[in-house]
């Protein structure tokens, strides 16, 4: 992961979670998700390319029932927020 995108990544990971009620340091600290899953949902999403749609779609959604589709960890975060 290029340092420079990490934070930045977090941010819009944590951001995506949220909007479903989901607190991602929460589930590692309570032994739901490993610190390498989570490591794993950061790198996927540094990668992906479309941060500028999810800052738009963050910015206009506090709160949702799903991700949008074009979210790299839209079934992962999903299946935490069951």
């Amino acid at each position: 992961m290029d340092l420079a995108t990490a934070p930045l990544a977090w941010g819009l990971t944590r951001g995506m979670a949220r909007t479903l009620g989901v607190n991602l340091v929460e589930a590692v600290t309570d032994g739901w998700y490993s610190r390498a899953e989570l490591a794993r949902l950061v790198d996927s999403c540094a990668a992906c390319g479309l941060s500028q749609a999810c800052t738009a779609w963050l910015a206009v959604t506090p709160k949702a029932e799903a991700l949008p589709s074009f979210c790299s960890n839209k079934s992962e975060i999903e299946a935490l927020s069951v």
